[in-house]
């Protein structure tokens, strides 16, 4: 199975990076076509993604695979933003535009969405999907050079000064969340821990997190290799149960972490098990698996949740209900909004040095030490080479919290990731 599913990884990445490279010429003229804004709104300099009164950014979404509900709320918090910040005069007298295409979590919906946008946006206040970001990279960081701010923490995205990852990378995210076994699970030394991963950067990444902690506090890693379509996890929990582990990290999706924990505990494997942010949505809570999500199941995020009791999220929760009065509340919410909120913040930067191009705006994000959005965790993004932060908050699947999350640890980074360094 290992060398089925690397192999097909390869060729879909593979695919993926030829036809990104094989389009790339596509893009120039529009380049060329959109240089015509150099001179606009009072001697501010502008390029691509800018025309008459308008900022054009783009959003890669996931609506109808995989991450679909965190997809819908990442998406609408950030169409919220720009309501708001259109609403409060815009940025350098421009209107800011979010133009939306859903990729279904597929990696060739994912590249020609990619490619159709580009020419036509500053950057992207989104991108869902680790595999799909690493395979645009090499357009990225050698043609585009336009700001990607994405839904996706491999450290694989580490260092490019135009992909900027947002909060801790998968690999550090596990590390805290591991110990956060070790120091509150019973897990310890001699131990040894399941690890179920989704095939691919997001995975992979996860994985050199838990491997570097074990190998750190003498635990075993076994692992459980899955591909995002495999949502039936019978056969991964009689894996690890025949293995003894006593405690698992799963680094998939809300319908993985659903069957996972409710097929353990059917079987009377009751052992902890953690997620990393992108593996549970408060839906969960309302299908069979939802009380043994409750009784054993914790999730690492790189933020509060967006039921947090900061003024901050508050706002949030009464702007994002009034404007989506039929939808739920999730931590989609506040990824979506704290990506929004980095990119309204480089442009502020950028207008104010009288440079709203690709390139200002690069420059204007490296310039933010400390951004706090209102969920607990500043943000730094001074450094491409490094996460904007290595603190995670480890939370707690509860029904009766806005957006079904409590905090069970406040943020902070154990020891084993403040002396970790992610390869990118």
């Amino acid at each position: 199975m290992s060398t089925l599913n690397t192999a097909r990884t390869t060729r879909v990445a593979a695919g993926a990076i030829a036809a990104l490279l094989l389009l790339s010429g596509c893009s120039s003229k529009a380049k060329d076509d959109d240089k015509k804004g150099d001179t606009a709104a009072g001697e501010v300099k502008t390029g691509e993604g800018i025309s008459g009164k308008t900022i054009s950014l783009g959003a890669l979404t996931d609506m109808t695979g995989v991450y679909a509900t965190l997809g819908k709320s990442v998406t609408q918090a950030q169409q919220l933003y720009v309501k708001q910040l259109n609403a409060d005069g815009g940025v350098c007298g421009y209107k800011v535009e979010l133009t939306v295409r859903d990729h279904g979590y597929d990696p060739q919906k994912a590249v020609s969405a990619y490619t159709e946008l580009a020419p036509k946006v500053l950057g992207f206040a989104q991108f869902i999907g680790s595999p799909f970001v690493a395979a645009a990279k090499p357009r990225i960081d050698g043609q585009d050079k336009g700001l990607v701010l994405p839904q996706a923490w491999s450290s694989a995205l580490l260092g490019s000064p135009y992909i900027r990852v947002i909060g801790s990378t998968y690999d550090i995210e596990t590390i805290n969340a591991v110990d956060f076994l070790m120091k509150e699970k019973g897990l310890k030394k001699g131990d040894k821990l399941g690890h179920v991963y989704f095939e691919g950067d997001y995975g992979e990444s996860a994985l050199a997190g838990s491997k570097h902690i074990a190998k750190e506090a003498g635990l075993t890693v076994v692992e459980q290799k899955i591909k995002p379509t495999d949502n039936d996890m019978t056969a991964q929990v009689a894996a690890l149960k025949k293995a003894g582990v006593k405690a698992v990290v799963l680094s998939a999706g809300p319908r993985q972490a659903a069957s996972l924990v409710g097929v353990a505990a059917a079987g009377g494997f009751n052992v902890p098990i953690i997620g990393n942010n992108s593996a549970f949505a408060p839906q969960l809570l309302a299908t069979q698996a939802g009380p043994a999500l409750a009784k054993n199941y914790w999730v690492a995020s790189p933020s509060l949740p967006i039921g947090a009791d900061t003024p901050g999220a508050k706002k949030l929760v009464a702007d994002y209900q009034k404007a989506y009065p039929k939808d739920s509340l999730d931590n989609g919410v506040v990824a979506g909004w704290t990506a929004a909120a980095a990119f309204g913040e480089a442009l502020k930067k950028a207008c104010a040095s009288k440079d709203l191009t690709r390139e200002g705006v690069d420059k204007a994000l490296l310039t933010i030490d400390a951004l706090d959005t209102g969920f607990g965790i500043p943000q730094n993004f001074t450094d491409p080479k490094a996460p904007s932060s290595k603190e995670s908050v480890i939370l707690q699947p509860d029904k009766s919290s806005t957006g079904g999350m409590k905090v069970v640890q406040q943020p902070s980074a154990s020891t084993v990731a403040e002396a970790y360094t992610p390869s990118a």
